[in-house]
């Protein structure tokens, strides 16, 4: 990269493709938010199938990178840096975004750096916050991670050994009819119950599973002795515990004295009420983004490109996508 730009406040422009939404942020080097434009896939029964996913997100980019710039007010050319979410994801997700950094960028030879999605969770909240060294719960549809950072990487505590917590969540949602994205519906359904039904606990040590936990809610569900209300009120008092549970015991094993939350799960007002009630009792701080960068986003993956910024490429033919890329296979060199 021309190291004047390294001099002066730069911009950033970020793309996210991961999953179910394509956007784009832009932010500057002071971290101040010029633009955050998305759209995502939706449903009214299905799920997420990875070839739809890609259509919408290439109908829907072009217009995005348009209102993203009206919003930030300034022309393409203003832009310093391009960065665009490498992994994790689902492959032909993430390959809509590829592509249109490429196209970009070869357009208005910016130089590109590619981003882990878990990491620009983190260091967006961090940024918005202010918080300083915290336990991050990574709770989104396709992550369920407790992250800190220790000795040069951050690394995984506890997680899941199945599929993501928002996954789990949307999975029953479909069960019953409820349609994607199926957790704001879940939590509505979840606050008009009273009676708690037991379902499976399941903490390993610092991992836990949801797969179980979903077999018994489909069983249940099925013998039409339980209503859905109750149920969604149940799956949420179980589950959100076990996240509050796997997050102290990596505050206590780290030391730190803060929780941050990131993920689009991470929305959910029960789980914010019982993350906050833990931090209160262990008397440590407890901190959330805008719900805007708790699912995903541009903006989360324009900052962490202005923190990579010294590692950035012009040679974009090395710049591929990553979709089984783990948070603690990234070497932190940004701290």
């Amino acid at each position: 990269m021309n190291s004047g730009i390294l001099m002066k406040e730069i911009i950033c422009l970020g793309i996210e493709s991961t999953a179910h939404t394509f956007g784009i942020g832009i932010v500057t080097s002071k971290g101040k938010v010029l633009a955050n434009s998305m759209d995502s896939f939706k449903t009214k029964t299905g799920g997420l199938i990875p070839n739809e996913l890609a259509d919408h997100h290439n109908k829907v980019k072009d217009k995005i990178l348009k209102n993203a710039l009206e919003n930030a007010k300034i022309k393409l050319k203003d832009i310093d840096l391009v960065s665009f979410s490498q992994g994790p994801g689902i492959a032909p997700a993430l390959l809509v975004g590829l592509k249109f950094v490429k196209k970009l960028c070869l357009k208005t030879n910016l130089p590109i750096a590619g981003v882990n999605h878990c990491c620009a969770h983190l260091e967006i909240g961090k940024l918005l916050t202010k918080s300083k060294d915290p336990v991050l719960l990574y709770a989104s549809g396709a992550n369920t991670q407790i992250i800190a950072y220790e000795a040069g990487k951050y690394r995984i505590f506890g997680e899941t050994l199945d599929q993501g917590i928002g996954n789990f969540i949307d999975a029953f949602a479909r069960y019953i009819g409820l349609g994607f994205p199926g957790g704001p519906k879940i939590e509505q359904l979840a606050l008009k119950g009273r009676n708690y039904i037991e379902l499976p606990y399941v903490v390993k040590g610092m991992d836990i599973s949801f797969s179980g936990i979903l077999t018994d809610l489909k069983r249940k569900y099925d013998s039409k002795k339980y209503n859905s209300i109750d149920l969604c009120f149940s799956l949420q008092e179980t589950v959100f515990a076990m996240l509050t549970e796997v997050s102290e015991r990596a505050m206590a094993h780290t030391g730190k004295k803060e929780l941050l939350l990131g993920g689009g799960v991470a929305c959910n007002k029960r789980l914010r009420e019982m993350c906050n009630i833990m931090c209160k009792e262990r008397k440590a701080k407890f901190f959330i983004p805008e719900n805007q960068y708790l699912i995903d986003n541009g903006v989360n993956i324009a900052w962490l490109g202005i923190l990579m910024k010294k590692t950035a490429k012009k040679n974009y033919k090395g710049i591929d996508i990553k979709p089984y890329e783990r948070t603690d296979d990234i070497k932190i060199n940004w701290k």
